[in-house]
């Protein structure tokens, strides 16, 4: 178990695959990858991708600040604090422009870290990313989400959840995820009020990594147009669409998920030659 000590306070991450670094140059990316799981949850999510992706890369996965076995402070859960944490965290592992990989909120850490630091980040890879929902007219429901979280918390999560997920998914993992939301601190909440005013589409034109977007085609939390209206406005942006999955395609389908994350790597490598 490691933690690292970053501005101000210990982040729970996990490192994999060290010894294989010799072989990441062969795979043809030469970087590592940096997972940033979504709200509420863990680097736990990552699980399957761990078991593939660790064989020939180097993958390190992060519970970030108020979530998970990192430290759950009071303040400072914001998108910008959330992407000093990471910045510092790859400066402290020595990681060599690595890959972030984000699922839905971490997705947003993904791309702005990139877009603050693109000297220190290799690409993106955005996981049913939120993006601009908010002002796709989804604000009265984020709205109403907060007040249910602040009401019944307990409650909120557990009829939520399942909307995640495609209706094939296991009981087993939807309720695995209620317990991750329900064991975070009710300060990562604050993220929904800075969401209800963030919009990344106007810093987009100057991301200067490539980014692929990947979504699942039934994901009714974001929707698919989202990511193929940031994949647009990103210079070397694309799009790829994990059919059968919902919110969290790396857990519905990890075989595709995780071939879709070998190619984003290849198309990296090609752009970044």
């Amino acid at each position: 178990m490691s933690f690292a000590h970053v501005n101000g306070i210990e982040l729970h991450y996990e490192d994999h695959g060290q010894e294989g670094h010799g072989r990441q140059e062969a795979h043809g990316t030469g970087r590592p990858l940096v997972f940033l799981h979504g709200w509420g949850t863990s680097g736990r999510a990552w699980d399957a991708q761990l078991a593939d992706l660790a064989r020939d890369h180097r993958t390190v996965t992060v519970d970030w600040r108020g979530c998970g076995r990192s430290d759950h402070p009071v303040t400072g859960n914001d998108v910008a604090g959330n992407v000093a944490d990471v910045l510092a965290l790859v400066d402290l592992l020595a990681l060599d422009r690595p890959v972030l990989v984000g699922s839905s909120i971490g997705a947003s850490f993904a791309l702005e870290a990139a877009l603050a630091a693109p000297e220190r980040v290799g690409g993106v890879v955005s996981v049913d990313g939120p993006g601009h929902w908010p002002s796709q007219g989804m604000a009265p429901e984020l709205n109403a989400l907060m007040a249910g979280l602040a009401a019944d918390r307990a409650g909120t999560v557990a009829d939520w959840v399942p909307n995640w997920y495609g209706p094939a998914t296991s009981r087993a993992l939807i309720d695995r995820t209620v317990r991750q939301l329900l064991d975070s601190g009710v300060f990562i909440d604050a993220l929904f009020t800075e969401a209800l005013s963030y919009d990344p589409r106007p810093a987009l034109p100057r991301l200067a990594v490539p980014a692929v977007f990947v979504h699942g085609r039934l994901d009714t939390e974001i929707p698919v147009e989202v990511s193929e209206a940031l994949a647009a406005l990103a210079p070397h942006g694309e799009v790829q669409v994990i059919e059968d999955a919902a919110h969290m395609p790396h857990q519905e389908r990890p075989a595709a998920f995780n071939a879709a994350v070998r190619a984003a790597l290849a198309r990296m490598a090609l752009v970044t030659a």
